[in-house]
């Protein structure tokens, strides 16, 4: 019921919104996605507990498409390619502890931010969240588009990437590093992590009946 309440919601904002119902606006990104070698606390997920390193594409929005001197839900999606299969990653800015990181909050600056997933991934050992927030970069990036890009022209950001059980700890396990696109314009590209989950990761079916609604809305044109 919730899903379905959730995607009428997005087609009464397609009328006025057609081809971004939420996040309207954003600003592409690329760079790496590098997983850490060396013990750590396992999440259950292969993937995310093998070290290596993928390239990355990204775009920073913000969700609600409140005007810029407003703060807003800042979203960071991530999108990479292995072995032929798409994976796309969808954080949101929250808070970073206990019930807090399964509250949305109202953000301007991305790099003061913490974003996690909120929706749980399936492990062999449990339902597992993934959490990013900045180690370096400028001290300030506003999601204002034209103030996003001028700041990050000539610079990286650099955001540590944690995992855990919902109420658990946040364990490190990589780095996300990213600059400006050659064309730092917004792009037409849906993320979608019901159609893409991230490598030997499941999904579980209550997160799909919650979203897959209002991203199926979302992906129609008209």
């Amino acid at each position: 019921m919730a899903g379905k309440a959730f995607a009428a919601v997005f087609r009464a904002i397609k009328v006025i919104r057609p081809h971004r119902p939420i996040h309207p606006k954003g600003i592409r990104l690329v760079g790496t996605l590098d997983r850490d070698a060396g013990a750590r606390k396992a999440s259950g997920i292969p993937w995310l507990d093998a070290s290596g390193s993928t390239l990355v594409e990204a775009r920073v929005s913000r969700s609600i498409g409140l005007p810029d001197a407003f703060p807003d839900i800042i979203g960071l999606a991530v999108r990479f390619t292995e072995q032929g299969n798409r994976s796309d990653m969808l954080l949101a800015t929250t808070g970073p502890t206990g019930l807090g990181r399964f509250i949305l909050r109202l953000r301007r600056d991305a790099a003061g931010a913490v974003f996690s997933s909120m929706m749980p991934y399936q492990s062999g050992s449990g339902p597992v969240l993934i959490a990013a927030r900045s180690i370096g970069g400028p001290e300030k990036l506003p999601v204002e588009p034209a103030t996003f890009r001028s700041i990050l022209s000539d610079a990286t950001w650099t955001l540590e990437l944690h995992h855990a059980s919902p109420l658990g700890p946040w364990t490190r396990f990589g780095t996300l590093t990213l600059r400006l696109a050659d064309d730092a314009e917004d792009t037409r590209e849906r993320f979608d992590p019901v159609l893409h989950p991230l490598p030997t990761a499941g999904t579980y079916g209550w997160t799909k009946r919650l979203r897959e609604p209002s991203y199926a809305a979302a992906r129609r044109r008209k």
